[in-house]
């Protein structure tokens, strides 16, 4: 099944079933390169207790390829970006949907993603490995860019460090 909603219908839904749960969503469409082919991301916000239930919402509209979970050192708080594209490899119809997980330093766990999308756990090791963000349930915990003996709790990617 190729591209039946456009990214405003893809925030309307997510609104229309999370309520109060998703905030700051917004559309946005850009055009770069020679080509100018039009680059349609949906962003929005959704509490990390919530991020399973997001991604199977966007699972039931098209099995999305995961790009990257980025992440982002904002003094008290972690923001994880999930980066997930719909429609993926259709000429003109993909649409990028980027969902924020913010993270209390004093808190730094948020559920592992990879019951629903495996591939995940690569990116999930790299945040505990790097922004020190323990991912609850991961099927894998194992560091996978810091060498075993490199120091316990120092995150490379943490401004505080």
């Amino acid at each position: 099944m190729r591209a039946t909603m456009t990214p405003q219908e893809i925030a309307d839904r997510f609104v229309q079933k999370f309520g109060s749960l998703v905030s700051d969503v917004r559309v946005q469409e850009r055009c770069e390169g020679v080509k100018k082919v039009p680059q349609k991301t949906v962003w929005m916000t959704v509490p990390r207790e919530s991020i399973n239930n997001a991604i199977a919402e966007l699972i039931s509209i098209d099995y999305p390829h995961l790009g990257v979970i980025a992440a982002s050192d904002n003094g008290d708080m972690i923001d994880l970006l999930y980066h997930l594209q719909v429609f993926f490899g259709g000429k003109h119809e993909e649409i990028c949907v980027v969902f924020t997980v913010k993270i209390p330093k004093s808190d730094p766990h948020v559920p592992t993603i990879s019951g629903l999308i495996p591939g995940a756990v690569y990116s999930e090791r790299e945040k505990q490995d790097m922004i020190g963000v323990t991912v609850d349930g991961i099927p894998d915990s194992r560091r996978i860019f810091l060498p075993d003996d490199f120091p316990q709790d120092v995150y490379p990617w943490r401004k505080d460090e």
